[in-house]
C-alpha cells in the first residue's frame, strides 16, 4: 500500500492492519485493541451481568484510555465477582476496602462506590438492566462514512443518561452512554469499509 493510500484511509478513519484487513483506525496496532475491535465492539450484547460489566468499565474508563481498562479487564472481573449484578449489589464496606487495595483495577473510590451503587439499582429494576438499556437503542442506520461522522453523543444517549441519572445511577453521562451503545451494538459505528461484522 502506498503512503498516499494510507493517508487516504487515515482521513476517513480506517487503517490497514498487518493482516491486510481494513478496520477502524482507533483500533491501532495493539493486540488488545485489535481483538476488542474485531470480536466485541459493535456486536450485539444482552444480559444484565454482561451489560453491567460494560456499564462499569465505561465508567471506570472516564478520564483514562480504553486500553488501560482492557488490560485490567480480568482484574476487574476477579475483583467484581464477574460483574454479577446480584453479587456486587451485596458488596459491603469490607469489599470497598478490598477493592481500594486491589492493584489489578482502577482504585478510584468514587467509581468503586458508583459501581456498587449502580449494581444495587440495577438489581431493583423490574425488567432488568439489559431491557432498560436496550429500550433506548435507536433504529438501525447506515454506518458512518468517515470518523468525522461518528458523534460523541446522540439524542438517545442523552435520553438514556438522563433516565439513568433520574434513577440514581452514577458515572453515566451522555458520552459514556453513547460509548456503551457503540460497544454493545446498539449502534454500529464501524466506518464503512471496516471488515468487522455488523452488530
Amino acid at each position: 500500500m502506498s503512503d498516499a493510500d494510507a493517508v487516504a484511509l487515515a482521513e476517513v478513519g480506517l487503517l490497514r492492519g498487518p493482516d491486510d484487513r481494513l478496520r477502524c483506525s482507533w483500533a491501532g496496532a495493539a493486540e488488545d485493541y485489535v481483538a476488542y475491535h474485531d470480536q466485541e465492539w459493535g456486536r450485539r450484547l444482552a444480559g444484565d451481568d454482561a451489560l453491567f460489566e460494560r456499564l462499569c468499565l465505561e465508567a471506570f474508563q472516564s478520564g483514562l484510555s480504553w486500553l488501560t481498562i482492557l488490560r485490567r479487564r480480568e482484574g476487574f472481573r476477579r475483583a467484581f465477582a464477574g460483574f454479577s449484578v446480584a453479587a456486587v449489589a451485596a458488596f459491603d464496606e469490607s469489599d470497598v476496602e478490598r477493592l481500594l487495595a486491589d492493584t489489578g483495577i482502577i482504585r478510584n473510590r468514587a467509581k468503586i462506590d458508583a459501581a456498587i451503587g449502580n449494581a444495587r439499582l440495577a438489581a431493583q429494576l423490574p425488567d432488568g438492566l439489559s431491557a432498560l438499556l436496550w429500550s433506548f437503542a435507536p433504529p438501525p442506520r447506515p454506518r458512518p462514512r468517515t470518523r468525522a461522522d461518528v458523534p460523541a453523543t446522540s439524542p438517545e444517549s442523552v435520553a438514556l443518561a438522563k433516565d439513568l441519572r433520574r434513577r440514581g445511577f452514577r458515572f453515566v453521562g451522555p458520552t459514556t452512554a453513547y460509548a456503551l451503545m457503540q460497544a454493545t451494538g446498539m449502534v454500529d459505528d464501524h466506518i464503512v469499509g471496516c471488515h468487522a461484522g455488523a452488530a
